[in-house]
């Protein structure tokens, strides 16, 4: 219902026609209650609609908390270079770490313990750019050998090719390369 048909029950016309034939204008306490009456189906409307919007917004939000002393890994991403890697799959955004939480400063700030390597990055991060350690070292990123800019991101650079496959559809052949990266286990 547009807004101006909710507020005077029937849809906009030019001032020409405001009132229909036969329609008479209500005075006094009458008008006033029925304005009354408008504005409290309004406010209906509004905080279902908000409701509904709030239902949305908070499907994929998650409640992540961690406490003092825990370790944590620190989300990283690699420049642009010749391949965009925010991509799924063995693409996907690299962690750093395991690092300690020094302090809880906000409901989704936290402080950590970082390397004097380090040492040019802030040492507040928000909670979208840290995860739990499970201690699984095969997806961790060996930081001493990555070279880290202000902004958490890295060159990466092709070392050698691994390997090399060719698929046959029924088509086209599609070619694969097994790349090794810097700063990653073979």
């Amino acid at each position: 219902m547009a807004p101006y048909e909710a507020l005077y029950g029937r849809r906009c016309r030019s001032p020409v026609q405001w009132f229909e034939s036969g329609e008479a204008r209500l005075l006094g306490t009458d008008l006033v209650q029925d304005a009354l009456d408008k504005m409290i189906l309004i406010q209906e409307r509004l905080h279902t609609e908000q409701f509904w919007q709030k239902s949305y917004a908070n499907r994929k939000v998650r409640d992540v908390s961690f406490k003092v002393g825990v370790k944590i890994l620190l989300k990283v991403s690699p420049m642009k270079g010749v391949m965009r890697f925010g991509k799924r799959g063995d693409l996907s955004p690299r962690f750093i770490g395991p690092f300690e939480v020094l302090q809880r400063i906000r409901e989704v700030a936290y402080k950590l313990a970082l390397l004097t390597s380090l040492s040019s990055v802030h040492l507040v991060f928000n909670v979208s750019m840290l995860q739990k350690y499970v201690g699984d070292p095969s997806h961790i990123l060996d930081f001493s050998t990555v070279q880290l800019e202000g902004d958490m991101t890295y060159d990466v650079e092709p070392v050698a090719i691994l390997d090399r496959q060719v698929r046959k559809l029924r088509s086209k052949d599609i070619a694969s390369v097994k790349v090794h990266w810097r700063g990653q286990p073979v």
